[in-house]
Protein backbone atom coordinates (compact mmCIF):
# COMPACT_ATOMS: atom_id res chain seq x y z
CA UNK A 1 0.00 0.00 0.00
CA UNK A 2 1.28 3.45 -0.87
CA UNK A 3 1.63 5.90 1.98
CA UNK A 4 -0.85 8.77 1.93
CA UNK A 5 0.67 12.23 1.94
CA UNK A 6 -1.18 15.52 2.27
CA UNK A 7 -0.58 18.86 0.69
CA UNK A 8 -2.51 22.06 0.55
CA UNK A 9 -4.14 22.51 -2.87
CA UNK A 10 -2.35 25.62 -4.12
CA UNK A 11 -0.94 24.61 -7.50
CA UNK A 12 -2.40 26.09 -10.66
CA UNK A 13 -3.69 22.69 -11.84
CA UNK A 14 -5.25 21.68 -8.51
CA UNK A 15 -8.79 22.98 -9.19
CA UNK A 16 -9.05 20.65 -12.21
CA UNK A 17 -7.80 17.74 -10.09
CA UNK A 18 -10.40 18.58 -7.43
CA UNK A 19 -13.22 18.73 -9.99
CA UNK A 20 -12.20 15.30 -11.29
CA UNK A 21 -12.13 13.86 -7.74
CA UNK A 22 -15.53 15.39 -6.99
CA UNK A 23 -17.07 14.05 -10.19
CA UNK A 24 -15.68 10.52 -9.59
CA UNK A 25 -17.07 10.57 -6.04
CA UNK A 26 -20.43 11.84 -7.34
CA UNK A 27 -20.59 9.06 -9.96
CA UNK A 28 -19.79 6.47 -7.28
CA UNK A 29 -22.59 7.87 -5.08
CA UNK A 30 -25.11 7.70 -7.90
CA UNK A 31 -24.06 4.15 -8.79
CA UNK A 32 -24.44 3.21 -5.10
CA UNK A 33 -27.95 4.65 -4.90
CA UNK A 34 -26.89 7.69 -2.86
CA UNK A 35 -28.67 10.87 -3.95
CA UNK A 36 -26.26 13.53 -2.76
CA UNK A 37 -23.65 14.88 -5.20
CA UNK A 38 -24.04 15.18 -8.97
CA UNK A 39 -21.21 15.12 -11.53
CA UNK A 40 -20.59 18.62 -12.89
CA UNK A 41 -22.05 20.29 -9.79
CA UNK A 42 -18.74 21.85 -8.67
CA UNK A 43 -16.45 23.60 -11.12
CA UNK A 44 -12.89 24.89 -10.89
CA UNK A 45 -14.10 28.31 -9.74
CA UNK A 46 -15.79 26.70 -6.72
CA UNK A 47 -12.46 25.21 -5.61
CA UNK A 48 -10.54 28.44 -6.33
CA UNK A 49 -13.00 30.29 -4.08
CA UNK A 50 -12.59 27.67 -1.34
CA UNK A 51 -8.79 28.03 -1.66
CA UNK A 52 -9.09 31.80 -1.15
CA UNK A 53 -11.58 31.62 1.74
CA UNK A 54 -10.30 28.60 3.64
CA UNK A 55 -8.12 25.59 3.02
CA UNK A 56 -8.38 22.79 0.48
CA UNK A 57 -6.27 19.69 1.02
CA UNK A 58 -5.31 16.90 -1.36
CA UNK A 59 -4.35 13.38 -0.29
CA UNK A 60 -1.92 11.64 -2.62
CA UNK A 61 -0.65 8.08 -2.86
CA UNK A 62 1.45 6.46 -5.55
CA UNK A 63 1.79 9.75 -7.41
CA UNK A 64 -1.94 10.40 -7.80
CA UNK A 65 -4.66 12.29 -5.95
CA UNK A 66 -6.79 9.80 -3.96
CA UNK A 67 -8.87 12.19 -1.88
CA UNK A 68 -9.46 15.74 -0.73
CA UNK A 69 -11.43 17.93 1.64
CA UNK A 70 -12.27 21.56 2.26
CA UNK A 71 -11.61 23.10 5.67
CA UNK A 72 -13.64 26.18 6.55
CA UNK A 73 -13.15 28.36 9.61
CA UNK A 74 -16.82 29.35 9.81
CA UNK A 75 -20.05 27.94 8.43
CA UNK A 76 -22.97 30.19 9.30
CA UNK A 77 -25.18 28.69 6.59
CA UNK A 78 -25.33 25.36 8.44
CA UNK A 79 -24.28 26.21 12.00
CA UNK A 80 -25.36 29.84 12.45
CA UNK A 81 -23.07 32.40 14.07
CA UNK A 82 -20.52 30.62 16.30
CA UNK A 83 -17.50 31.67 18.34
CA UNK A 84 -14.15 30.70 16.73
CA UNK A 85 -14.01 27.31 18.45
CA UNK A 86 -14.32 24.92 15.49
CA UNK A 87 -13.19 24.03 12.01
CA UNK A 88 -15.76 22.80 9.49
CA UNK A 89 -14.97 19.89 7.19
CA UNK A 90 -16.69 19.94 3.80
CA UNK A 91 -16.57 17.89 0.62
CA UNK A 92 -14.62 14.97 2.03
CA UNK A 93 -14.04 12.95 -1.13
CA UNK A 94 -12.25 9.72 -1.84
CA UNK A 95 -11.37 8.19 -5.21
CA UNK A 96 -12.87 4.74 -4.64
CA UNK A 97 -11.02 3.26 -7.62
CA UNK A 98 -7.53 4.21 -6.48
CA UNK A 99 -7.62 4.92 -2.74
CA UNK A 100 -6.70 2.33 -0.16
CA UNK A 101 -9.13 1.37 2.58
CA UNK A 102 -8.93 3.90 5.39
CA UNK A 103 -8.29 6.91 3.16
CA UNK A 104 -11.47 8.65 4.35
CA UNK A 105 -10.45 8.26 7.98
CA UNK A 106 -6.96 9.53 7.16
CA UNK A 107 -8.52 12.61 5.55
CA UNK A 108 -10.65 13.22 8.65
CA UNK A 109 -7.64 12.77 10.95
CA UNK A 110 -5.63 15.28 8.90
CA UNK A 111 -8.49 17.80 9.05
CA UNK A 112 -8.83 17.29 12.80
CA UNK A 113 -5.09 17.85 13.23
CA UNK A 114 -5.29 21.11 11.29
CA UNK A 115 -8.24 22.26 13.39
CA UNK A 116 -6.55 21.40 16.70
CA UNK A 117 -3.34 23.01 15.44
CA UNK A 118 -5.29 26.23 14.93
CA UNK A 119 -6.31 26.13 18.61
CA UNK A 120 -9.91 25.09 17.99
CA UNK A 121 -11.50 22.37 20.09
CA UNK A 122 -14.22 21.09 17.74
CA UNK A 123 -14.32 19.48 14.33
CA UNK A 124 -17.75 19.99 12.78
CA UNK A 125 -19.38 18.74 9.62
CA UNK A 126 -22.78 18.14 8.16
CA UNK A 127 -24.23 15.51 5.90
CA UNK A 128 -27.43 15.24 3.94
CA UNK A 129 -30.06 13.78 6.27
CA UNK A 130 -31.22 11.39 3.57
CA UNK A 131 -27.83 9.61 3.69
CA UNK A 132 -27.89 7.46 6.86
CA UNK A 133 -24.87 5.48 5.64
CA UNK A 134 -22.71 8.62 5.75
CA UNK A 135 -24.07 9.60 9.16
CA UNK A 136 -23.14 6.13 10.48
CA UNK A 137 -19.66 6.51 8.97
CA UNK A 138 -19.08 9.82 10.78
CA UNK A 139 -20.47 8.45 14.05
CA UNK A 140 -18.02 5.56 13.72
CA UNK A 141 -15.24 8.16 13.42
CA UNK A 142 -16.23 9.67 16.80
CA UNK A 143 -18.68 12.36 15.68
CA UNK A 144 -21.93 12.98 17.56
CA UNK A 145 -25.16 14.25 16.06
CA UNK A 146 -25.97 17.61 17.65
CA UNK A 147 -28.76 18.89 15.46
CA UNK A 148 -30.65 18.98 12.25
CA UNK A 149 -31.12 21.84 9.88
CA UNK A 150 -34.44 21.12 8.22
CA UNK A 151 -34.04 22.91 4.91
CA UNK A 152 -31.06 24.08 2.93
CA UNK A 153 -31.10 25.13 -0.73
CA UNK A 154 -28.77 23.36 -3.14
CA UNK A 155 -26.98 25.00 -6.05
CA UNK A 156 -29.70 23.68 -8.35
CA UNK A 157 -32.49 25.14 -6.20
CA UNK A 158 -33.40 21.80 -4.65
CA UNK A 159 -34.20 21.70 -0.93
CA UNK A 160 -32.65 19.22 1.47
CA UNK A 161 -32.10 18.72 5.21
CA UNK A 162 -28.70 18.28 6.85
CA UNK A 163 -27.60 16.51 9.99
CA UNK A 164 -25.04 18.44 12.07
CA UNK A 165 -22.24 16.44 13.71
CA UNK A 166 -19.27 17.43 15.85
CA UNK A 167 -16.28 15.87 17.56
CA UNK A 168 -14.36 17.24 20.54
CA UNK A 169 -10.67 17.22 19.70
CA UNK A 170 -9.34 17.12 23.24
CA UNK A 171 -7.29 19.67 25.07
CA UNK A 172 -6.48 22.50 22.70
CA UNK A 173 -4.29 25.30 23.95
Amino acid sequence: MNEITFRRAEDRDDPAVLVALYDRAARWMLASGIDQWKPGEKDEEHFRLRQREGEVWLAEAGGRAVGAFELWWRDEAAWGPQPPEAGYVHRLMVDREHAAAGTGRALLAHAEGRIAGAGRAWSRLDCVSSNPRLRTYYEGAGYTVVGEQPVKEGADGSLYAVTLLEKRLGDVS
